[in-house]
């Protein structure tokens, strides 16, 4: 396998240039021209980096995987723009620049969303070139973590939950619905690039739920400990808001630990995996633990 960094730095390359073909500037009313705003140019892509390291690690097609990155991305990148808006979160800034709504105004933001959400199911299903069976299985999979059963539920909890006193356990389902679904699907949309033994299977979707898990604890932790210009989005938003976070509930050195212990619980359901190129998936594990924005 090729150096992890050099391996990031190229798959990158080809997620941005592969958004950027299929995202289209030309369409009515300059509707794309938002839509290419909102999703081009910025974010740090671990979606579409986790769908291509588990086809990597089943030894599936890495052009079949780059059209699950793309149309991950566009689902991450719709929920951030609609996310922001003043009825939501009302942010400001998001991947060091101007939110979407701040930059085209609401109403623009609003269809740009639905409009990349649409995309994604687009990108997935080609007149050819990608068999109708798996066509199916990465739209099942998709449609699902980003539903009220994923993505959107999550975010009505979230939205419910503003003032609350939430437990732990209540917070650990707000956020493998808000966050961790579209991760774990991520990982099962990539291993679904080729046929792979349940072993293999069971122990990707257990990574993929402690990797979920663990992204969002850094997140809460990077929310208090850096500053908006590090993270690209406003710092202490959370906190402003009165949000729930792992950081109120757990505190900051416990919410530390417990990111550590997913990694570990990440990477142990590797080596369950059986799977012997899951060296990405691993380095993976650590780059979202370990990072700083």
């Amino acid at each position: 396998m090729r150096d992890f960094d050099v391996w990031v730095r190229s798959e990158l390359d080809a997620v941005e240039s592969a958004l950027s073909a299929w995202v289209p500037a030309e369409t009515p009313a300059g509707l794309g021209l938002a839509m290419r705003y909102g999703v081009l140019d910025g974010g740090k892509r671990v979606r579409p980096l986790l769908v291509l390291a588990a086809a990597e690690a089943v030894g599936g097609s890495r052009e079949l995987a780059l059209r699950a990155a793309c149309a991950v991305e566009l689902i991450h990148a719709y929920s951030l723009i609609h996310d922001d808006m003043p009825s939501m979160d009302n942010d400001v800034l998001r991947r060091g620049k101007p939110t979407v709504h701040v930059q085209f105004g609401e109403a623009v933001a609003m269809l740009a969303g639905d409009a990349m959400q649409a995309l994604a199911f687009e990108v997935l299903t080609p007149d050819e070139g990608v068999p109708i069976d798996l066509q199916a299985r990465w739209c099942s999979l998709l449609a699902r973590a980003s539903g009220y059963a994923g993505m959107a539920g999550g975010q009505a909890i979230d939205l419910a939950s503003v003032g609350k006193v939430l437990s732990e356990n209540e917070l650990r389902l707000m956020h493998g619905l808000k966050t961790g679904a579209l991760l774990r699907a991520s990982v099962v949309m990539g291993a679904a690039c080729a046929p792979s033994h349940p072993q293999a299977q069971q122990a990707l979707l257990d990574f993929g739920d402690a990797i979920g898990l663990a992204f969002q604890v850094v997140d809460d932790i990077l929310d208090v400990t850096q500053a908006s210009e590090t993270l690209g989005k406003t710092a202490g938003k959370d906190e402003h808001a009165n949000k729930p976070t792992y950081v109120s509930i757990l505190g900051l050195e416990t919410a530390i630990q417990y990111s550590m212990t997913l990694r570990e619980q990440a990477l142990a359901a590797l080596d369950r995996s059986g799977l012997q190129r899951a060296g990405y998936l691993r380095a993976l594990a650590d780059k979202v633990v370990q990072r700083e924005s």
